[in-house]
């Protein structure tokens, strides 16, 4: 009987393809919006929460706090300069600072960052080496997991750096660096950097047989742990003078997700309104039906037929209706999220899973179906009071 019914529904939704359509197109639309923020923001709110963990503090040249932020903890954005390794250096002797991870960069390999700094940086993020080791001499570099197998290198390989973030015309030709170590993937920035010791940073620029004079020497950040929470209230005024600043990632990521927080929050608001005016359709649509195969829903009866199997009926049209238009905007979803997922490894050498299933989504699926279901409840209920003989007297 279930059967029956079932397919006696969908060839009635059959029989008005433009009304289908158009319902499916309305809740499918809405639903795969609702479906992409969730799992936009979810994946970038815990890429986000995975690097900043334990990072309090990031030191680096003044200018903008949000800038410093995006720069050297994720690494998508262009450092605000450069200090001295002998000025950062005292700020770590700070009696409220715990630890340091210095940092220094300004070149890249295929798009991909050069990054000196020493192993407390690896070891901060917890990752773990693959293949070779860690690198422990100027030139020796151990690549990230997404650098290896984006550029296809493997222990042994040599290249040269390029000057500068992305660009690939200033190539250092005369300095060679060799991988000597691939790391795990972790899902940390580690995945997107080329690690290497700080003096290669500092030499890939000097002349042949040049020192580079340690008085003069220059880190784009330090990323700092805190030893006493007074460290935010006190540091600020230490620098005052100087051309360094101290920025909280907790802080500034915050004031930043809060911004595009406004926007998601209008995007949803578009989606539920869509959606809104799809289970306005599917109750228009159901509504329609009754009206217009009213003589047909009185054979039925009198063919044996009982109010409660002509409602079911319905019913089943707005919940074949439901279930179809859910289940495509969940699969919009996932082809939007490839989409901006190559956007985003294009430009920021991050991954967006698109094929991840959130909690939440289960919620909205549920929520999307039941609604719809009511929408088609309500004027199916008009056939509970079917008159069937006015009705084929009508006829």
């Amino acid at each position: 009987m279930t059967l029956g019914l079932s397919y006696q529904a969908w060839r009635n939704l059959r029989a008005k393809p433009l009304q289908t359509a158009l319902s499916l197109a309305l809740l499918a639309f809405g639903v795969g919006m609702v479906s992409l923020m969730l799992l936009t923001e979810k994946q970038v709110n815990d890429a986000f929460a995975r690097n900043i963990k334990d990072i309090d503090l990031v030191l680096g040249a003044k200018g903008s706090p949000l800038q410093l932020i995006l720069a050297n903890v994720y690494h998508i954005d262009a450092p605000t300069g450069n200090i001295l390794q002998s000025e950062a250096d005292k700020v770590l002797k700070h009696p409220y600072i715990a630890s340091g991870i210095p940092l220094a960069y300004g070149d890249n390999h295929e798009g991909y960052r050069i990054v000196g700094t020493d192993h407390t940086y690896v070891e901060h993020y917890g990752a773990e080496v693959n293949r070779g080791r860690l690198w422990s001499e100027p030139f020796e570099v151990t690549l990230g997991a997404r650098v290896a197998a984006q550029l296809n290198m493997e222990l042994g390989d040599t290249f040269f750096s390029a000057h500068g973030l992305t660009d690939q015309t200033d190539v250092h030709t005369d300095k060679t660096f060799t991988v000597v170590g691939i790391l795990e993937a972790n899902g940390s920035v580690l995945d997107q950097l080329i690690l290497t010791p700080m003096e290669s940073i500092w030499n890939v620029h000097a002349h042949e047989g040049e020192v580079v004079d340690p008085a003069t020497r220059e880190i784009t950040a330090m990323l700092l742990k805190k030893r006493n929470p007074l460290a935010v209230l006190t540091l600020p005024n230490v620098l005052r003078e100087t051309n360094m600043q101290v920025a909280l990632p907790a802080i500034e990521v915050n004031r930043m997700t809060q911004q595009f927080g406004l926007g998601t929050a209008a995007l949803r608001a578009i989606a539920m309104l869509i959606m809104a005016l799809s289970f306005a359709s599917i109750f228009i649509s159901v509504l329609d039906n009754i009206r217009a195969r009213r003589h047909e829903l009185a054979l039925m009866r009198t063919m044996g037929g009982t109010p409660a199997t002509l409602y079911r009926l319905l019913l089943l049209e707005g919940g074949l209706l439901s279930v179809a238009g859910t289940l495509l905007g969940l699969a919009l979803s996932r082809v939007g999220m490839a989409i901006l997922g190559q956007v985003v490894e294009n430009q920021f050498h991050y991954d967006l899973d698109a094929f991840t299933v959130l909690p939440s989504e289960g919620l909205l699926v549920v929520a999307a179906v039941s609604v719809g279901l009511l929408a088609s409840a309500i004027p199916a209920r008009s056939s509970l009071r079917l008159d069937i003989s006015q009705t084929l007297s009508e006829a």
